[in-house]
C-alpha cells in the first residue's frame, strides 16, 4: 500500500493531542515571539506537515497585522484550523499554562522569591539557541518564499527598512509596500506557485463570514462597554478585566509593545509596586512561553492567596481574550482573500516580507541581545547545524544547551 502523502492525512486533530503538543512547546518555546514562530513552524509544517510553508507564512502575515499577541494568535489559529473551537482552546492552554503557572505562584510568594530562582547562565544559554531557531525558521522560509530574486531583493529590503525603523508602525507598512508590490508584479502573473498540500484552510463549523463579523463587533462592543460597566458596577476585579482587556485589544506587535499598557495599567492606581512589576518582567523573560503571560504574575500580586490566585486568572483572560476574537473573527475573511489571483500576489509580496521582519528580528534584538562573545556566537552555530542538518527536535537542542548554559563558568558566557 501506497504511503499517504500529506494531503491525504486527516485534516483534523483531537483535543488532546493539541493540548499536549502545544504543551510540550509551551515548556520548551524560549527566546520570545520570534523564536515562538520558528518553533511553530519546525513543529506544524516540517514535523508534522499539517500545513504547507505558504499557509504557514499567510497566517503569520495575519497575526502581524492585528493587534495582540501574534505568536499567541498563530498557535490559536493553528488550533482552530486543526481542531475547531475546542482545539483552539486547548492550544491555548497548553502553550499557555507552564509559563502562567510558574509565573503566577512567582507573583504569589515574590516577598521571599524577589525573581532569583533562574541562574544567570541559564537564562544565557536559553537566549542563544533562541538565536540558532529563528535563523532555522528565517533559512526554511527563505528558500520557500523569496525563491525568486525579485522576491530576495523584497525580503531585503524590508529587513533593511526595519532595521532603519524599527517599530510596529514601520512594520506594519513594510508589510503593506510589499503587498502592493506583490500585488502589481504578481497579482495577475503566474509568478504565484501553484497550490501544494496543505495549502487549503478547512474552517470549523458555525465559523463564517457572518459569524466572524460578529465575533470582531464583540471584541470593539466589549472595549467600549466595559468603562461603562465600571461605572455602575465598580470592583477590583472587574476593572482588573478592563484594564489587561484593553490592554491586548490596542496593543500592535505584542510582548514587550504591551508593558508600558501594563505598567500604567497597574503601577499608576497603585495595584503593583514599580520595584515588583520590574521584577516581575525580569522573571517572565526567563520563562518559555508567551510574554503576555506576564499578565498571571501582575494579577497575583495585586492580592495574597486566593484573591491573587483569582486575580492571575481574571488578568490572564482579560489580556488574551482579544487575541482569540480577532483571530477567529478574521480567519473567514482571510480564507476567502487569500483564493483570489490578485490577492495571493499581495500575499506573495507580504510573505517575502515576513521573511525580511524575522530577519532583521534575528539581527536586532534577538542576536544582539544574545550573542556577546565568540563563544556564544560558536553555540548557535553548532545549535543551528544540529537544527538544520543534524535534524535534532528543537526541544533537545533547547535542553542541551539551557543545560550548558546553567553549567559553564559566568567567565565563559560573558
Amino acid at each position: 500500500m501506497a504511503v499517504p502523502s500529506p494531503v491525504d492525512k486527516p485534516v483534523s486533530s483531537s483535543w488532546l493531542e493539541l493540548l499536549l503538543v502545544f504543551f510540550r512547546l509551551g515548556l520548551t518555546s524560549f527566546g520570545g515571539p520570534v523564536a515562538h514562530l520558528g518553533y511553530f513552524r519546525a513543529e506544524f509544517v516540517q514535523r508534522r506537515q499539517w500545513l504547507s510553508e505558504r499557509s504557514y507564512a499567510d497566517l503569520v502575515a495575519l497575526c502581524q497585522f492585528l493587534p495582540g499577541p501574534a505568536s499567541s494568535q498563530v498557535g490559536l489559529a493553528l488550533g482552530l484550523l486543526r481542531g475547531g473551537w475546542g482545539g483552539a482552546l486547548a492550544a491555548w492552554l497548553g502553550f499557555t499554562l507552564p509559563s502562567a503557572l510558574v509565573l503566577a505562584l512567582l507573583g504569589l510568594g515574590f516577598s521571599s522569591a524577589r525573581g532569583a530562582w533562574l541562574g544567570a547562565g541559564l537564562v544565557h544559554g536559553l537566549k542563544v539557541v533562541a538565536v540558532a531557531v529563528v535563523a532555522q525558521a528565517v533559512w526554511g522560509m527563505a528558500r520557500s518564499l523569496c525563491a525568486t530574486p525579485g522576491r530576495a531583493v523584497l525580503m531585503l529590503v524590508a529587513c533593511a527598512v526595519t532595521l532603519w525603523q524599527p517599530g510596529v508602525a514601520g512594520q506594519l507598512a513594510v508589510m503593506g509596500c510589499a503587498g502592493l508590490v506583490g500585488w502589481r508584479a504578481w497579482g495577475w502573473a503566474n509568478q504565484v506557485a501553484a497550490a501544494e498540500p496543505g495549502d487549503d484552510w478547512a474552517l470549523p463549523r458555525g465559523l463564517t463570514a457572518r459569524s466572524g463579523s460578529t465575533l470582531l463587533g464583540l471584541c470593539a462592543v466589549l472595549l467600549a462597554l466595559l468603562p461603562l460597566v465600571l461605572l455602575w458596577w465598580p470592583g477590583r476585579a472587574l476593572a482588573a478585566f478592563d484594564a489587561f482587556y484593553r490592554a491586548g485589544a490596542l496593543v500592535f506587535g505584542g510582548g514587550h509593545v504591551v508593558l508600558p499598557l501594563l505598567q500604567s495599567a497597574v503601577v499608576v492606581p497603585g495595584w503593583v509596586s514599580a520595584d515588583t512589576f520590574l521584577a516581575g518582567y525580569g522573571a517572565a523573560q526567563a520563562v518559555p512561553g508567551p510574554l503576555f503571560t506576564f499578565a498571571a504574575f501582575l494579577g497575583a500580586a495585586m492580592a495574597p492567596d486566593w484573591a491573587g490566585a483569582g486575580l492571575a486568572l481574571v488578568c490572564l483572560l482579560g489580556i488574551f481574550l482579544p487575541a482569540f476574537l480577532l483571530v477567529a473573527g478574521a480567519l473567514p475573511l482571510w480564507v476567502r482573500l487569500r483564493q483570489r489571483p490578485w490577492a495571493r500576489g499581495a500575499l506573495a509580496g507580504v510573505n517575502a516580507a515576513v521573511v525580511g521582519l524575522l530577519l532583521a528580528a534575528l539581527i536586532d534584538p534577538v542576536g544582539r541581545s544574545a550573542l556577546h562573545g565568540v563563544a556564544d556566537v560558536a553555540v548557535a552555530v553548532a545549535a543551528f547545524a544540529a537544527l538544520v542538518w543534524g535534524r535534532m527536535p528543537p526541544w533537545a537542542v533547547v535542553l542541551a544547551c539551557g543545560a550548558g548554559g546553567a553549567l559553564l563558568p559566568e567567565k565563559l558566557l560573558f
